[in-house]
């Protein structure tokens, strides 16, 4: 579907991923169309050449005539938006998303979407600490992760279409997961590190710590600077799976307390021997 580029593309939510994915498609010809909330943001995108048209309304030409809907929503505008405009959609149309939790969201809106309408569920793994369409670069999908999260409802078209837009986005990695095995594997990667962040940043508020700081410091707090609005409902949409990982990381920090109070060593060598092999693994190729 995706190759066709006579195909239509909306983009619901025009921020700073909205904006990203449409500068990324929009080289390849396709026709480009936007919803979302600001008139500035429409302006913008109309005047950089990001879109081709865009509403701040529920324009029905605009949403009648797409093909593939791409929602950069927060998760409960995204279930409220289905609920009650899914009959603006065209039928055969395919929608997708961009949220960072999947199962209390993707069977959620398969459960409510009309049969001829067809929902594949997606996730970026990018982003910057800025917002808006302003901010917005395709060059953020370069080396980073992009996760295809289909459900038994899901045909192998809408699957092939999806991984196909992640790899027309410019991501290095596409990868296919159930929305299970996705807030899994997110609630450690992304969500208990942003936890780890936003609790390195408020456990200490000496003055003028920033004059004295070395880079450690700013790497591991660079997502500190975080939008609480979002962020929280991740994390609440994610709840169980996050707690757990965050009981996991407490105790291995507890771990390593021991260790330094009993001046233990070998065993902080061991650990820090481990950290650096499995740290490895990480480094973009």
């Amino acid at each position: 579907m995706i190759v066709d580029v006579s195909k239509r593309i909306l983009i619901v939510g025009l921020g700073l991923l909205g904006g990203s994915y449409a500068k990324a498609l929009k080289r390849f010809g396709f026709h480009i169309s936007a919803i979302t909330k600001e008139q500035s943001s429409i302006d913008y995108a109309l005047r950089e050449q990001i879109i081709d048209e865009g509403s701040t309304q529920l324009d029905e030409t605009i949403i009648g005539q797409a093909d593939l809907v791409i929602f950069a929503l927060y998760p409960h505008v995204f279930v409220e938006w289905i609920e009650k405009n899914q009959g603006l959609l065209k039928s055969g149309a395919l929608i997708t998303d961009v949220t960072g939790v999947k199962g209390s969201v993707v069977y959620k809106i398969q459960d409510m979407l009309r049969e001829d309408v067809e929902f594949i569920a997606a996730h970026p793994m990018a982003g910057r600490e800025v917002s808006g369409v302003e901010n917005s670069t395709e060059k953020m999908f370069v080396g980073a992760n992009y996760i295809v999260t289909p459900t038994d409802k899901n045909t192998p078209e809408a699957i092939r279409t999806c991984t196909e837009l992640g790899r027309l986005l410019g991501f290095s990695n596409v990868a296919v997961l159930s929305p299970q095995e996705h807030d899994e594997m997110i609630g450690f990667l992304s969500q208990l590190t942003h936890c780890i962040a936003i609790t390195l940043m408020t456990c200490n508020d000496k003055e003028n710590m920033e004059k004295y700081t070395g880079d450690s410091f700013r790497d591991l707090t660079r997502i500190a600077r975080i939008n609480d609005q979002m962020w929280s409902e991740l994390f609440v949409a994610n709840k169980n799976v996050l707690l757990d990982q965050m009981d996991m990381f407490m105790s291995k920090f507890a771990e390593l307390r021991t260790m330094l109070e009993n001046e233990d060593v070998d065993g902080m060598r061991q650990m820090m021997r481990c950290s650096t092999a499995r740290r490895a693994l990480f480094d973009k190729k």
